[in-house]
């Protein structure tokens, strides 16, 4: 319980440095986001921390990058935060609610260890598995497969979008394979991958 109170203390502490991020020198705010880090650490060296700044307020979320073993640890350590004002403490990313920058094209790429991938421009193809027909699958289509397929990185690079699209509890929980492949022209299999969280809801109640 220790580890916990430490964390919250120093945020509490310290918040108004990642309040205001874009305002303090670099070097002193990556001296504090270390810190939190190393803190975070002492509670559970696999957890992640994001922070995100807003007109109003920011908000700070707790992630397990997605592995399901420590979904209690993150949820046990936000149940203990303390109320900071002008915070939203999350745990999990959530799933994007704004798919219009996805529909129209105008999202940014993220890029990830030198891979740069746009969702407006990802699709994907539903699999399944003869042998266990409930389980979800899904082949990922990327326009640049080709050109990243030896990357190691790839595969990480495709959940993090993922991840970020439907939320880290719905990625752990509801999709069981995932392959990835080269896009190739029209295929009335393919979906949009902006679409997914919506597939799979329809998917979860039929």
């Amino acid at each position: 319980m220790n580890t916990i109170t430490n964390f919250w203390n120093y945020f509490q502490q310290n918040n108004f440095v990642f309040l205001l991020l874009n305002e303090i020198p670099k070097d002193h705010l990556k001296i504090h986001f270390d810190k939190l880090i190393e803190i975070l650490h002492q509670y559970n060296k696999n957890l992640d921390l994001i922070i995100k700044n807003k007109k109003n307020g920011a908000e700070i979320i707790i992630t397990a990058n997605g592995n399901p073993y420590l979904f209690k640890e993150v949820e046990l350590l936000v149940h203990h935060a303390p109320i900071v004002e002008r915070w939203k403490i999350t745990a999990f990313l959530q799933p994007e609610t704004n798919l219009t920058k996805y529909e129209i094209g105008t999202d940014k790429p993220l890029e990830y260890y030198g891979i740069t991938l746009r969702i407006s421009e990802m699709y994907f193809i539903p699999l399944e598995k003869p042998n266990k027909p409930t389980d979800l699958g899904i082949k990922v289509l990327l326009k640049n497969y080709i050109i990243h397929k030896e990357n190691s990185r790839l595969r990480e690079a495709v959940y993090v979008h993922i991840e970020y699209l439907i939320g880290e509890k719905a990625f752990a929980n509801d999709i069981a394979f995932i392959e990835i492949g080269q896009l190739e022209g029209d295929d009335e299999n393919q979906i949009e991958l902006y679409n997914l969280k919506s597939y799979i809801d329809i998917e979860m109640k039929s």
